[in-house]
């Protein structure tokens, strides 16, 4: 399994609103130039997260976008899932798995099940909000 940039660019957006949000809507202009990242290709990922309800946008002057939820209710899990598809480390664990004849003999199959389940409660146990603390002032001293 490899994520890919859209993937990666989605959650670096989803952590820079749930960062800079501040009950206002945030323009892709300034996350673009934040993230170092370019603003035509933050568009597609900002409209699949439109799309599926992750964001919401606003046009005019004082628009952007925003989170619809608190950033607790994001996992990575969720957010790569929706830009990246199925997370399975195998074809024959994916959303739509192709016919195998040897799925009931296979003796590979119970490790690559075991591998998605460890791969989707990873995931599925980070949220956003775990993303966006960073380093919080006063917290950065090493023992």
């Amino acid at each position: 399994m490899m994520i890919s940039t859209k993937g990666r660019y989605a959650l670096r957006v989803m952590i820079d609103i749930a960062e800079n949000q501040h009950d206002g809507y945030l323009p892709l202009r300034e996350i673009a130039a934040r993230q170092e990242i370019s603003e035509k290709y933050l568009e597609a990922i900002v409209k699949s997260l439109v799309k599926a309800q992750y964001l919401t946008g606003l046009r005019g002057k004082a628009g952007g976008y925003r989170l619809t939820r608190p950033p607790q209710e994001y996992t990575v899990g969720s957010i790569l899932r929706l830009t990246e598809g199925s997370l399975a480390p195998v074809a024959c664990l994916g959303d739509n798995p192709p016919d195998c004849p040897r799925m009931a003999d296979c003796r590979t199959l119970p490790m690559w099940r075991e591998l998605n389940t460890m791969i989707q409660n990873y995931f599925d146990g980070i949220t956003l909000a775990d993303l966006a603390k960073g380093v919080q002032p006063g917290n950065d001293y090493v023992i």
